[in-house]
């Protein structure tokens, strides 16, 4: 089969097409022919080598977590789903596993023509025939994090929300959410005819400076340490939320009266890809599974606005 690999660490122009066996399911697995993936960050952040102390990788490494695609094997013991049935969903390398969550869904890489995943995780699921593919696979990740993002938040009618980085896949499956809030989005200005689009009522450059007296602030791009300017934008009591690393800690923002939290579900807490489904992602571009090695670098050196998709 064909797939995009690392065959060291370094960054997504070193990747290539190659051609690997096929996998095949043990117990509790299925095998799916992969229809389309989309990229995250993590698909450049793990090959890099940014975390090789914490979670070495064997080479060669197939990245690419999102996908959706057809069952086309199962494994013994699976019950859920069978031969011909149409999935998607959310997987994580198998060199991560210590760091992923209860039931998460190890996978050999989404980004080649075949891949294995674990059966038994709310993060994979049945794909509905409304759902196209690339919407499918576009969803899972910037789906779970909206989901959790709007659980954990819990923003309410007419309060004002500062959603800083709403440009990316998470920010523009967020906005439509926050239709019923005041949405002040940062972004670029060729951004916001789109980002007016989804949802946001303002936008303002992100070196612009923030609205005071915010009710809610959501972070989505900024280090963690790095939201000292956030939190002076929120009023008295208000609520910061950040879905980056580092973890929060109080003497980052020098405000003790706002609620300062990290939003990170592991376990599929706030519902899994079932509930994804219905949520709408923004498409930026879709790409052919020969041109994947360039989605892949567009995605770490350029803008995008929504979701980069690879089709297999």
């Amino acid at each position: 089969m064909r797939a995009v690999v690392a065959t060291q660490y370094g960054p997504p122009e070193s990747f290539e097409l190659a051609a690997l066996p096929v996998p095949e399911p043990g117990p509790g697995q299925i095998q799916v022919r992969i229809a389309a993936v989309s990229i995250n960050p993590g698909d450049i952040v793990i090959p890099s080598g940014a975390y090789k102390e914490q979670a070495p990788l064997t080479f060669p490494h197939v990245p690419g977590n999102d996908f959706a695609g057809t069952v086309t094997k199962i494994g013994a013991g699976v019950t859920t789903y069978g031969e011909g049935n149409l999935i998607f969903g959310h997987a994580v390398p198998r060199a991560l596993k210590a760091m992923a969550g209860a039931h998460p869904s190890m996978t050999t890489g989404a980004l080649a023509e075949y891949a294995v995943f674990e059966a038994d995780t709310p993060f994979i699921a049945h794909r509905p025939p409304t759902l196209s593919p690339t919407d499918a696979a576009a969803l899972p990740t910037v789906g779970l994090t909206t989901r959790a993002l709007m659980a954990t938040a819990q923003p309410v009618a007419g309060e004002s929300v500062l959603v800083i980085g709403a440009t990316g896949g998470v920010g523009t499956t967020l906005l439509p959410q926050l239709r019923h809030t005041r949405v002040i989005a940062t972004g670029r200005p060729g951004d916001e005819a789109l980002l007016h689009k989804v949802g946001a009522g303002t936008v303002i450059g992100y070196d612009d400076p923030y609205p005071t007296g915010v009710d809610l602030v959501l972070n989505l791009v900024l280090p963690t340490d790095r939201l000292q300017r956030a939190a002076s934008a929120l009023r008295p009591q208000g609520r910061l939320f950040t879905i980056t690393f580092p973890p929060p800690r109080p003497e980052m923002i020098d405000r003790d009266d706002i609620r300062f939290e990290l939003v990170l579900d592991l376990d599929g807490r706030f519902g899994g890809m079932a509930e994804v489904a219905a949520l709408t992602p923004t498409i930026a571009r879709v790409y052919p599974f020969e041109q994947a090695v360039q989605a892949l670098t567009d995605f770490a050196h350029h803008h995008t606005v929504g979701k980069l998709v690879i089709t297999v």
